[in-house]
């Protein structure tokens, strides 16, 4: 007899609980769009020579070269990347391991 008036009475509370309104929602307002300047490409600009037989990808941002890809004809392309900024290349291959993130934070 306990056991009926044990589950009538949960049965009864559950009916309940799911009667319950829920509150008031608002709809999520839409994200502000991303905030984009004119005076800088989002992309880098690429520009493919022939030295040799070797082709030659330049990247550049904003103007300045920060890294080369040399395609040989027979073998793996290698990079040649300016880490620091100062027009120092050094040659980087896809094999090299963990490379850092080395985003520009700002300049002055």
């Amino acid at each position: 007899m306990r056991r009926a008036l044990t589950l009538l009475f949960s049965a009864f509370a559950l009916n309940v609980a799911a009667q319950t309104t829920p509150p008031k929602l608002e709809p999520i307002p839409e994200p502000p769009p991303p905030p984009v300047s004119l005076d800088e490409p989002l992309e880098p600009q690429v520009t493919i020579l022939r030295r040799g037989e070797d082709k030659v990808e330049e990247y550049r941002m904003n103007g300045k070269l920060y890294m080369l890809k040399v395609t040989p004809p027979q073998g793996v392309p290698y990079y040649m990347i300016d880490n620091a900024g100062d027009g120092h290349f050094m040659r980087h291959s896809l094999d090299s391991g963990v490379r850092v993130p080395m985003w520009v934070i700002g300049t002055f």
